[in-house]
């Protein structure tokens, strides 16, 4: 049985829901706490931001087998952090569609900080100068002043960190697992499908979308770093 015609089957219509719904939440997610590690990072100096900038770039330099290796111990029923979950809120994380999310936001995350914390960056400090000396506290002038005047590098970051959480595989599959309908996004369909016989003719149709999603964000966050170089420089 296919859907939409002859393009996608269910199931690899299942992974691309799955893909979609998890890229979206961990965007999300990922936003409040990117956006405050960006303006840390862009207006802050203080002893040890380094140590903060090693810690925010980690995940892109460990494999991200690694990375899921590290939440799978911490998340699980009996890690630091699942025991309590489990206790206090009946929760669990790993091998469901939220463990996807969670790995798919730690790999996204350094992505969606270094775009926005280059649009904090390029933002003139005397306009926050000029609102906190008209009597606007830090909080408000940031609310204001620095978060309109970055929109268009938060939405870079969110599209990064999208597309970036649409191709997760290693770490996905250490903390979610490869359950069809449940946890198997296009990177793990397209797994299982290589590994069976026939398969590699079979994925085509899955590659292909991954590649047209993957070079659409990025074509998108292009757009939008014109833009804002643009605006810039006006």
């Amino acid at each position: 049985m296919h859907l939409f015609g002859s393009l996608l089957t269910i199931e690899e219509a299942s992974a691309l829901r799955l893909s979609f719904q998890v890229a979206t939440c961990a965007a999300a997610v990922g936003l409040p706490f990117a956006v405050a590690a960006g303006y840390l990072l862009a207006r802050s100096h203080f002893r040890g931001k380094w140590l903060i900038e090693v810690l925010v770039n980690l995940p892109l330099v460990l494999p991200p087998v690694v990375v899921g290796y590290l939440l799978l111990v911490c998340f699980s029923p009996r890690g630091p952090v699942g025991s309590l979950l489990s206790a206090w809120f009946g929760a669990r994380i790993v091998f469901t569609w939220w463990g996807a999310v969670l790995a798919s936001v730690v790999v996204s995350f350094p992505l969606m900080v270094r775009a926005i914390r280059l649009t904090f960056q390029g933002i003139d400090p005397r306009l926050e100068m000029a609102a906190q000396s008209l009597g606007a506290g830090r909080l408000r002038t940031f609310l204001t002043v620095s978060l309109p005047l970055a929109r268009r590098g938060l939405i870079a970051g969110c599209v990064l960190g999208f597309a970036r959480s649409l191709g997760e595989f290693g770490a996905t599959i250490m903390v979610a697992g490869n359950i069809e309908g449940q946890t198997r996004t296009i990177p793990l369909a397209i797994f299982t499908l290589t590994n069976q016989p026939g398969g590699i003719d079979r994925s085509w149709r899955l590659v292909g979308l991954a590649v047209l999603l993957a070079g659409g964000a990025l074509a998108v966050s292009e757009w939008l770093e014109r833009r804002r170089s643009t605006d810039g420089t006006a």
